[in-house]
């Protein structure tokens, strides 16, 4: 299926710049790049833009498939401004209150908001002797973010000489230690460590052995708030594909790239799963890093990602989610619930460590209609429960686990937030990581590619700039700075940093 846009005026003539894939930031990317003069066609192997921000829409109910919180606006209003548009005019953005709320295992809870005052009564509420504590873990992560997020997430490490440059800054923040641990420098309370530190799931790390620099996803969060765009995150998706739409670039969909084509050393085009070949001045990869130089990039061009490197990666974990519409409406249950099961510290190591799938889970409850009643039908409501699950490397087999594992978390929602569930229930559906393997093409059915430890971060994570492949690009959650809708917007602008400039190129033809 070939999605039309409207044309440039020089358009015919410009360097040609192939995208491959349309999640987040595929879609950025191609927009900074069309902005730029290129002349851009995204490839999308599914029968609709998103990548892993598909939407489903069954009986009535919307399910936004992947991210489902959105932090950092302002990255939209930049894409959006490139085509002379106003984003706050055309999407309609709500900030949550709370952003979320997390259930602890014993029942109790705590509601995570942007309001300081009420976090601080949060805080003293589960620990009083931890309320200068912290005031003092706010400071470092607003610290981690000026110097993490706002000063090096949209620099690109295309050399040594950018870590080295960079390097006072991770001593600055003592990127050495791990997320938990620097919480647990600042606050006692294991429900409080547990509170600030559990963000970094957002990104696919174990907060038990990321770099402390993530505790500027809670700076992030404060800074700029939570927010849901009506209609869900399906709309900013549309947006994307109407600005790029407007500045001349092209989308294709049910286009799934076999193999990027090399000439002595350089990205010359693709050829399509249909046997189509497509040339290109450049090629940028929104997919999945690993799965794009394991199966994407022949051997005999990758000296750098060779299939030995790639299987020594530390990958992120995996999910499981379960989609499913009620015939009633949950009004006490807000938008986003966190709700931990008996076990932390050794779930998480079952998950990333050990690779095995146990029989306890914690849960992210995902209740949109809390904010946006048009994600279901009138009286009813529509919800996702995800789990994190260890990736493929567990040898579980999905097609025998997944119906056990979705009954266990309906027994434990019917038990705790969401009673009488299952007499309530219409639409039901799953997503294992045997789908992200097979559908979205992640390595080893990982959803967030390689975890961001220290040693896989900035310079150390896949380049912006391919370090195989002359005319070759990486942009999204596998590449710098990492996973995460603010993330993957970020990378969008650091890969504009090492792109070539399309007009020396089209004079030097």
């Amino acid at each position: 299926m070939l999605m039309k846009t409207r044309p440039g005026a020089d358009l015919a003539t410009a360097p040609h710049a192939i995208v491959i894939g349309s999640g987040f930031g595929g879609l950025a990317a191609a927009t900074r790049m069309a902005a730029r003069g290129w002349r851009v066609t995204v490839l999308e192997k599914l029968d609709a833009p998103g990548g892993r921000a598909y939407v489903h829409h069954r009986d009535g109910h919307v399910f936004d498939a992947g991210p489902t919180i959105v932090t950092v606006p302002h990255l939209f209003d930049e894409l959006w401004a490139l085509a002379g548009r106003n984003f706050r005019d055309e999407v309609d953005l709500r900030e949550l209150d709370p952003f979320y709320r997390i259930r602890f295992a014993d029942g109790d809870h705590f509601d995570y908001s942007g309001d300081p005052d009420r976090m601080r009564a949060e805080v003293r509420r589960i620990s009083p002797g931890d309320a200068a504590g912290f005031e003092r873990f706010m400071a470092e992560a607003d610290h981690c973010c000026n110097l993490g997020f706002e000063a090096l997430g949209a620099k690109a490490f295309d050399s040594v000489g950018d870590l080295l440059r960079a390097a006072p800054s991770i001593v600055r923040m003592r990127g050495w230690r791990t997320l938990h641990g620097m919480v647990a420098g600042h606050l006692q309370s294991p429900k409080l460590r547990i509170a600030m530190s559990l963000q970094s799931l957002l990104i696919g790390g174990n907060p038990y052995s990321v770099t402390s620099v993530y505790s500027l996803i809670n700076a992030l969060e404060r800074r700029w708030g939570v927010h849901w765009p009506m209609g869900g995150t399906g709309t900013l998706v549309k947006g994307l594909v109407q600005v790029l739409a407007d500045l001349g670039g092209t989308l294709r969909l049910g286009a799934e790239v076999r193999r990027i084509e090399v000439d002595r050393g350089r990205a010359t085009g693709v050829t399509l799963a249909s046997g189509e070949r497509i040339a290109a001045d450049i090629v940028v990869s929104n997919a999945d890093t690993a799965w794009t130089y394991r199966h994407l990039v022949a051997p005999e061009h990758r000296r750098h990602w060779s299939d030995r490197r790639i299987e020594r990666g530390r990958y992120s974990m995996s999910l499981f989610v379960w989609y499913f519409g009620t015939t009633r409406r949950y009004e006490g249950v807000p938008h986003h619930m966190r709700l931990l099961g008996p076990r932390y510290k050794e779930l998480l190591a079952d998950i990333f460590r050990r690779h095995r799938l146990a029989d306890d889970f914690s849960l992210y409850l995902h209740r949109p209609t809390a904010t946006d009643p048009g994600m279901a039908p009138a009286g009813r409501d529509t919800f996702y429960a995800l789990a994190p699950v260890p990736h493929l490397g567990s040898g579980t087999d999905w097609a025998q686990q997944g119906e056990r594992l979705r009954n266990a978390i309906a027994d434990t929602l019917e038990a705790t937030v969401l009673p009488g569930l299952r007499q309530h229930l219409s639409v039901s559906f799953v997503t294992t990581p045997q789908d992200f393997h097979d559908r979205l093409l992640s390595y080893r059915g990982a959803a967030f590619g390689l975890e961001p430890l220290l040693l896989q971060s900035a310079w150390f994570r896949p380049h912006n700039r391919s370090e195989d492949v002359d005319g070759l690009f990486m942009v999204g959650a596998g590449t710098h700075p990492g996973a995460g809708v603010p993330g993957v917007l970020m990378s969008a602008k650091a890969l504009e940093s090492v792109l070539p400039d399309p007009v020396t190129l089209k004079r030097a033809r």
